[in-house]
């Protein structure tokens, strides 16, 4: 198993090649579906709703998801790795925990129905809820160096807290729906291991020129300016 390598290939697929457990924690934020979708997950089909924006962010600002709209199967997400960490899990039907994460990503109590005032995270590990709160919603971010170039994009320091507590500094951590590769990026920054798949030739294009930036101190310069 190679390490601190982005593989554009299927993560199924990837997944399939490797033996029981070697992955110490999945870092990951699944396709839940821009349009209405149905997940496969552990317990069951569970539907839901559609998820659109409202114009605030044109779109065809970014490289289209690949295969947004498939049924996810976490048995191989279960079997290689010992634990597991991943956004949106109000999508989906996950074991019972009482160790979820919640992203507050507006910081201050005002009404705004174009976007979401966080998002849930579950995780496997048996601990107190915890709440990270970070400013990353639409054009509105506390660091305005960081571009935003995927529609699902996670702030890196959000990704870096939650290895940074989550794991150990040995530790492998794979990304299978590695996207523009905030996690790859977070755990390069904290010197763990890690892996990243992703089908969009593009998006690990950029995930490697941010990898690159981040060990040569550069910032990221999107292909696309934000407007």
């Amino acid at each position: 198993m190679e390490t601190n390598k982005i593989y554009n290939q299927d993560c199924l697929e990837y997944m399939a090649t490797l033996p029981d457990g070697c992955i110490d924690l999945i870092v990951t934020d699944p396709p839940y579906g821009i349009n209405v979708v149905k997940a496969k997950t552990i317990g069951g089909d569970k539907p839901f709703g559609s998820i659109r924006g409202k114009g605030i962010v044109k779109a065809n600002k970014y490289e289209p998801i690949i295969n947004d709209d498939i049924k996810i199967d976490f048995t191989e997400i279960f079997r290689v790795s010992k634990n597991q960490i991943i956004f949106g899990a109000n999508y989906f039907l996950l074991p019972i925990s009482k160790g979820w994460i919640v992203w507050d990503k507006k910081l201050k109590n005002d009404w705004n129905d174009n976007f979401s005032d966080g998002e849930l995270v579950w995780t496997s590990f048996d601990r107190p809820l915890k709440i990270y709160r970070y400013l990353f919603m639409g054009l509105m971010k506390k660091d305005k160096t960081e571009k935003r170039v995927h529609p699902t994009q996670k702030p890196v320091v959000l990704m870096q807290w939650i290895i940074e507590n989550y794991s150990n500094p040995t530790d492998i951590i794979l990304d299978p729906f590695a996207g523009s590769g905030s996690t790859l990026v977070a755990a390069e920054r904290l010197g763990r291991y890690w892996i990243g798949c992703d089908l969009s030739e593009e998006y690990c294009a950029i995930a490697r020129e941010r990898i690159h930036n981040e060990r040569n101190g550069r910032l990221f310069d999107p292909y696309e300016e934000e407007i």
